[in-house]
């Protein structure tokens, strides 16, 4: 079979498996991974701004004691997410909520669980001055510590042809979280014709998925998000009595207790889940889920209702949730390094 004709069989393969009934009616369709995610034309990515970026996203220096980098709370080990239920900033300072994956989050429009950061390049320098995060008292001190260290002056001056200032801060972190990207899972290759790519278990968990579990009403699109905002009922952990959510950002009163749907790429790596960390493994969130969600005090989304699913159906949803996990190229280099 010439190129074309491969082409074309596996397009009818996607199709088949993207154009179901949840899928269409909901939202976009299931889809593969876009192998990069849009770039500004005010931050255009290069790989020395991306390797600059790199070295901040690692710097403790960055938090008003020395101690907390940005890594600290998006722990590559744990899918660049927080293994804690809530995270914590400097001196222990617990926050009210569980950091969400940096991986793929560049695909997102809106950043943070409520939205709040209208790009990448704002929302790495929002925790800089959160006093339970990075707990600096305001930007300035962050420019004025960095520029008494040698390699950074040296190190912005090669890539912006300028000086270290918040924005270029900004703009470096986000370049290398858009190398964060995971195009490559099991899914993914399944989603462009490899029908070995799932395993059985896997194959019926994705029929759950898209069907009686009704999870694609939401997760739904290459992202496996709608990008928006939902009520769920989760039961609120953590130091905070009430958490608003979506509503402290619009102040619409529809959004109280409203968080951002996150994308269930990875989502096997970045246990604990929900906004504040409340269940600890996959199993407890499709419990919840088929339970349709808990309580709340604000009006809890139409969409979520009991599923009725069986225990194999909950196993094989589980199962399908773990083909959702990529490597990042930095990752593959590593692995391929070993394995010489």
């Amino acid at each position: 079979m010439n190129r074309y004709g491969s082409f074309l069989v596996r397009l009818v393969f996607v199709l088949s498996v993207t154009a179901l009934p949840l899928a269409s009616s909901w939202g976009d369709p299931l889809a593969p991974l876009p192998p990069s995610p849009p770039v500004p034309s005010e931050d255009l990515e290069t790989p020395s701004k991306a390797a600059l970026g790199k070295t901040l996203f690692f710097d403790p220096r960055l938090s008003a004691n020395g101690a907390i980098s940005c890594a600290f709370c998006h722990v590559p080990a744990a899918g660049y997410a927080d293994p804690k239920q809530v995270s914590l900033g400097v001196g222990g300072k617990r926050g009210g909520r569980n950091a969400p994956s940096v991986l793929n989050s560049a695909y997102f429009p809106l950043q943070f669980w409520d939205g709040r950061a209208g790009s990448l390049e704002e929302q790495a320098i929002g925790p800089l001055t959160n006093p339970l995060e990075m707990a600096n008292h305001n930007y300035a001190s962050i420019v004025a510590r960095l520029r008494k260290i040698h390699s950074y002056r040296v190190a912005f001056y090669r890539v912006f042809g300028a000086g270290i200032s918040i924005d270029r801060i900004g703009q470096a972190i986000a370049a290398f979280e858009r190398t964060l990207v995971t195009p490559d899972s099991p899914y993914d290759r399944y989603m462009m014709g490899d029908r070995n790519a799932l395993t059985p278990a896997q194959k019926r968990g994705f029929a759950v998925f898209r069907g009686k579990g009704r999870c694609v009403t939401c997760h739904n699109g290459f992202l496996l998000s709608d990008k928006g905002y939902h009520n769920l009922g989760v039961p609120q952990t953590g130091p905070l009595s009430v958490d608003v959510g979506r509503y402290a950002v619009t102040h619409d009163p529809a959004d109280k207790g409203r968080f951002r749907t996150p994308t269930l790429r990875n989502v096997a790596l970045t246990a604990p889940y929900m906004h504040d960390g409340a269940f600890r493994t996959l199993g407890e969130v499709v419990d919840f889920y088929d339970r349709g969600g808990g309580k709340s005090r604000f009006v809890k989304d139409a969409l979520i209702v009991p599923l009725h699913l069986s225990k194999q159906e909950k196993s094989d949803l589980v199962s399908f949730l773990e083909s959702l996990s990529g490597e990042t190229a930095q990752q593959k280099s590593f692995r391929a390094s070993r394995s010489r």
